[in-house]
């Protein structure tokens, strides 16, 4: 029980961080030695997805990925195994006026949605919180059409020594669970079906990109 709660105070202090540029910013330099600008830059990239795009955002956390989305948004959908961080979602949705959005409970090791549904899918800091990243990224897989697009970002070892020992750390407290390398990545992407494969690391984080192969 004391694991849970530690996992789930960190779990509330990391999304109210990751939510406000500054803290995020200040985080992500002296935890992971990354430069964090490139993540909320890419998080600024879709205010709106084009018209009849249908975007999966998993684990959807408290809803960072869909800030700066304009109201009115439809077809998207975020997903995560936490009804804490869905209702955190669910709330940021409310205060942005954002009420297209459709909000499911589930895991992303057999993710409820059907084959080919969605036009792209994001997932950003939630792989090295997966016990198999690899079937969680064939499950994204599955559920792209051909041609469909993944970005992401998540946590790796071999970002240093003080990197890898905090992830050692959030893993016996349970709030990660299996993390790879920047290597592992473009390996396990290929593998889930994903063509076009590219990673690149800054401090413990990587950043990544596919497409669901035609």
């Amino acid at each position: 029980m004391d694991g849970w709660r530690r996992a789930r105070l960190t779990a509330v202090i990391y999304d109210f961080g990751i939510a406000h540029e500054r803290l995020g910013r200040l985080g992500g330099r002296l935890l992971w030695g990354a430069d964090m600008r490139r993540f909320y830059r890419d998080l600024d990239r879709p205010r709106k997805p084009a018209d009849g795009d249908r975007v999966l955002d998993v684990p959807c956390g408290g809803g960072t990925a869909f800030r700066k989305l304009e109201p009115g948004v439809s077809g998207y959908v975020a997903l995560d195994l936490s009804p804490l961080m869905l209702r955190r979602a669910r709330d940021r949705a409310r205060r942005g006026g954002l009420h297209g959005i459709r909000f499911l409970q589930g895991d992303v090791a057999g993710l409820p949605l059907r084959d080919g549904e969605f036009d792209r899918c994001l997932s950003y800091f939630g792989l090295h919180c997966f016990p198999d990243p690899a079937a969680a990224l064939a499950e994204m897989a599955r559920v792209l059409r051909p041609g469909g697009r993944l970005r992401g970002t998540a946590v790796v070892r071999g970002g240093g020594p003080r990197q890898d020992a905090l992830i050692r750390l959030f893993q016996r407290i349970g709030t990660f669970a299996a993390v790879g390398t920047a290597r592992d990545l473009p390996r396990w992407l290929e593998a889930a079906g994903f063509d076009r494969v590219e990673v690149d690391r800054d401090g413990a984080v990587a950043y990544f990109s596919a497409r669901r192969a035609p």
